[in-house]
């Protein structure tokens, strides 16, 4: 059963003689449950279908269909409420708070959802516990490795428990063995029922996924 669909799918940016076109006519579905890799040169339009999925950015036209409903988002709110329970982000800096603790950097996925300050806090040290950070809990950004940035990071895009979890080049700033452990942690993720689309020049992580793509420029 297809999670997503999209249907004739352009985007551009820039006017008139500046135009680019970044995506044109793009037909793609993604499965529940499946790990697909997209790849493809830069400026390919990897990116653009990435916010595209997550409601960051919106198609000049084409039909978004997520969970058989049209997603239909014409300011930001509707964007940050359809990712709100559906799908979670990773992005390759971390996008980390310093002044926030590693706890609070993973509840602040919570922030905008019902749950009590409590019910948040239980939550939070679950995913910590998965990710096996919670001894870092009170600690800071500035104060961890890249690889307990990234888990930190993954902590903050799965709190929700999201159906799409969307990762643009989640192991581009990782030495290799933490790149390992880090795509250990989303095959695992992926096997226990998280459906992924991971954006990778990385041949070897694409290898671990189970289908690829390839957007041509």
């Amino acid at each position: 059963m297809a999670l997503l669909k999209l249907t004739n799918i352009s985007k551009s940016y820039g006017k008139d003689e500046r135009k680019t076109a970044v995506l044109e006519g793009l037909d793609i579905a993604i499965e529940e449950g499946e790990m697909l890799a997209v790849m493809g040169k830069s400026g390919s339009g990897k990116t653009t279908l990435l916010n595209i999925i997550a409601g960051i950015d919106y198609p000049d036209k084409g039909e978004y269909i997520f969970l058989d409903t049209p997603v239909l988002l014409r300011k930001t709110s509707d964007g940050v409420r359809f990712r709100r329970n559906q799908i979670g982000i990773i992005v390759q800096h971390f996008a980390l708070i310093n002044d926030f603790s590693v706890c609070e950097n993973v509840e602040m996925g919570l922030w905008e959802t019902k749950m009590s300050r409590k019910e948040r806090r239980s939550r939070t040290m679950e995913i910590l516990d998965q990710l096996e950070i919670r001894t870092l809990s009170d600690h800071y950004p500035p104060e961890l490795s890249g690889g307990e940035k990234q888990r930190t990071a993954i902590g903050r895009a799965i709190v929700t428990k999201p159906r799409l979890l969307l990762a643009d080049e989640p192991t581009g700033a990782l030495d290799n063995l933490t790149e390992q452990n880090i795509m250990d942690i989303l095959t695992k993720l992926n096997k226990e029922g998280t459906t992924m689309m991971i954006i990778t020049h990385d041949e070897d992580i694409a290898r671990r996924c189970t289908r690829v793509i390839e957007l041509k420029k």
